[in-house]
């Protein structure tokens, strides 16, 4: 259902049977985990977010780790204005 290397890939799945008997398959709650070892970046004014992740994990896909090390689940709500210090997680770790 997800790509590999989603931040739901890992999310356990469960099943909701409605009142007809239909079987509906979801994602449990993802939530934000602890993100160890985090370097600070100052965002440039030609930065976005799926360059910055790009930089440093050479896959622009992994945005979400920046998203998690910051704290926010939507990306639209870290929003990459230039002078704002990002936390980005040690690529590997």
């Amino acid at each position: 259902m997800f790509f590999r290397g989603s931040r739901y890939e890992r999310v356990p799945e469960a099943t909701h049977t409605t009142e007809a008997g239909r079987v509906i398959r979801h994602k449990r709650i993802r939530f934000i985990p602890e993100t160890r070892g985090v370097l600070p970046h100052l965002v440039s004014q030609t930065d976005r977010l799926d360059l910055i992740a790009y930089q440093f994990y050479k896959d622009p896909e992994q945005f979400w780790r920046i998203c998690d090390a910051n704290l926010v689940l939507d990306p639209s709500d870290l929003e990459t204005e230039p002078g704002r210090r990002l936390l980005i997680p040690v690529p590997g770790g």
